[in-house]
């Protein structure tokens, strides 16, 4: 009877690690496949800003001020109206999803680090802006300080036809994937172009 006894309760434990191991790979299974689903729902998800194309349509934009500025495909406007300085420059989002414009940076020169700016260091867009997938559309900021260092600085740039590079903070429609997408303004035969560069993930790791 003991060694009955003995038997049954090995077996009992061994069908109890084997419902535990088993109940362990499903779990690890499900935990798997609901990260594949959420990976693939986020890349769906996901905008991705780059500069527009020269053959994209030329866009008017007004200001709530009612200043209009025209911008050609892949081109910006940058001018000084009545001490304040409007800026809009077209860009065209190449990702999946919708893309939410959150902030900008505008600094002359190049870029001079390979690393992401500071969040804190951006201006918050005051108009919503929205860009769907595969369309192009106008990015629009202006400096309406003139006693400020960071208007004196950016329209000196402007008035002597120097490079500069635009920082564009953006996200999903949900304001998650949140990146950064660098942008050079360079005026080239008495225009502003826009050429895209660097793309900083905010939120997750980026490709590099």
């Amino acid at each position: 009877m003991t060694e009955w006894a003995t038997f049954a309760s090995l077996a009992t434990a061994g069908g109890t690690l084997v419902l535990a191991l088993a109940t362990f790979a499903a779990v690890r299974s499900g935990n798997r496949s609901a990260r594949a689903a959420e990976r693939s729902l986020l890349a769906a998800q996901r905008p991705l800003l780059v500069s527009s194309r020269p053959a994209d349509p030329e866009q008017k934009i007004q200001f709530v001020d009612g200043t209009w500025l025209t911008v050609a495909g892949g081109g910006a406007a940058l001018t000084l109206t009545g001490g304040v300085m409007h800026m809009a420059v077209s860009v065209r989002n190449v990702g999946t999803g919708l893309a939410v414009l959150q902030g900008w940076q505008l600094l002359p020169g190049l870029p001079a680090e390979r690393s992401r700016p500071p969040l804190a260091d951006f201006t918050s867009q005051i108009r919503d802006i929205y860009v769907a997938p595969g369309d192009s559309e106008l990015w629009l900021g202006a400096l309406s300080d003139p006693a400020a260092d960071k208007f004196t600085t950016v329209a000196g740039a402007v008035e002597a036809g120097e490079d500069l590079t635009l920082s564009l903070l953006y996200g999903d429609f949900e304001g998650g994937q949140r990146v950064i997408s660098q942008f050079v303004l360079r005026r080239t035969d008495g225009r502003w172009r826009s050429t895209s560069g660097r793309h900083f993930s905010v939120d997750q790791p980026g490709a590099r």
